[in-house]
């Protein structure tokens, strides 16, 4: 079994690592260093209590922890939370939040453990109000052509670096109404990649107002109520939706978009935000 040149090896990016394999084509097997995604668990510690335990990917840390904060209704604005620390454990990774401590009871009554699940933000929840939760209303109402949603689309997918060198994760995008892609993040968990393009969006400055998202994912109910709860108007996502997910964007006001693809798309809630072409 023959070895390849060392100079076929490739770069990992951040948030995967490289492994031997065994890679097989037809009858021949070849041993080879290939790329994986990481997949760890990150613990969030908000006011030193313990909250959650999540599987994510082990890159933009800082940027899920505040979307995440926001997404998992713990604050109200992005800028109510503070990450103190990020810190690597024998175990994984933990994350030190700072919240008001007018959250602190609301903390203490939906504290949680949810092991196990890359990005899964439901499974573990002790009471019903923790899962379906219905954030305010949307209120921007940015207006996005069908040839900028598609642009957006392919610059999400040039955007995954992570993906295009393991084929193992999702990808979150924000893009301007004329589907110029500002931001993307990515992670095994299709709700971290926009937990961490929520938090990425706060860094940077992005009003929720003035664009749109697009993922590379089905649209859950979970992902419709993390973008309706960052402000984001409208959600163009490659897969479909579930009956939840279209129930709580038309109560949201999200404009809902599922099967994204060049050839077509699906307007699920609130079309008036998608044009038929370019402009009106």
């Amino acid at each position: 079994m023959a070895d390849p040149p060392s100079q076929d090896r490739p770069a990992a990016p951040a948030g995967s690592v490289l492994r031997q394999v065994e890679r097989w084509r037809g009858d021949t097997p070849c041993r080879l260093e290939d790329v994986v995604a990481e997949e760890v668990p990150v613990a969030i510690v908000c006011n030193g209590e313990p909250f959650a335990v999540m599987m994510a990917t082990p890159a933009d840390l800082a940027d899920f922890a505040i979307g995440f904060a926001l997404g998992e209704g713990l604050v109200e604005r992005p800028g109510d939370a503070r990450v103190e620390r990020i810190g690597q454990l024998l175990e994984g990774i933990e994350i030190r939040l700072a919240i008001p401590p007018a959250r602190t009871r609301e903390l203490a009554r939906r504290r949680r453990n949810l092991e196990g699940r890359s990005g899964c933000g439901i499974c573990g929840s002790r009471m019903l109000e923790d899962v379906v939760r219905h954030p305010a209303p949307v209120t921007a109402e940015p207006r996005v052509s069908a040839a900028a949603m598609r642009r957006a689309l392919r610059g999400l997918q040039a955007a995954q670096a992570i993906n295009a060198a393991t084929g193992a994760t999702h990808a979150a995008g924000w893009a301007q109404p004329d589907g110029t892609l500002r931001l993307a993040r990515e992670d095994v968990g299709r709700h971290n990649a926009l937990d961490k393009l929520v938090g990425a969006m706060h860094a940077a400055g992005l009003d929720p107002a003035t664009g749109f998202a697009v993922v590379t994912s089905r649209a859950s109910y979970e992902m419709v109520m993390k973008a309706a709860s960052a402000g984001i108007a409208l959600l163009a996502a490659i897969s479909a939706p579930t009956a939840l997910a279209i129930a709580l964007a038309q109560r949201a006001n999200l404009s809902l978009v599922g099967f994204a693809r060049e050839q077509g798309h699906t307007v699920y809630s609130h079309g008036r935000r998608l044009l038929p072409a370019d402009g009106p």
